[in-house]
């Protein structure tokens, strides 16, 4: 039974391919729309800085406003800082 599936799930995930490669066509991006008006592309520096830098720099400003901003660490457990776990037995 296990065989079964697995034939059925392969090609259920090769159809799908399939189907997204030909609906997906490279064709389909010659034929401008009306009203189509694009702009001038962007260089590798502005690619990079737009996609990788930007994120990056928008990750670390809110990591470090949340670090900045946390007041846990300035809270006290009262109920298990005074606990002592030593034994004190006399013999």
């Amino acid at each position: 039974m296990d065989k079964k599936n697995a034939l059925r799930a392969g090609a259920l995930a090769a159809g799908t391919t399939l189907m997204m490669l030909l609906m997906s066509s490279p064709a389909f991006a010659l034929t401008r729309d009306d009203g189509d008006d694009p702009g001038k592309g962007l260089s590798v520096i502005e690619t990079l800085g737009l996609f990788v830098v930007a994120p990056i720099a928008l990750f670390v400003i809110i990591a470090g406003l949340v670090m900045a901003l946390d007041k846990s660490h300035k809270k006290k457990d009262v109920t298990s800082s005074n606990i002592r776990t030593k034994a004190e037995a006399k013999a």
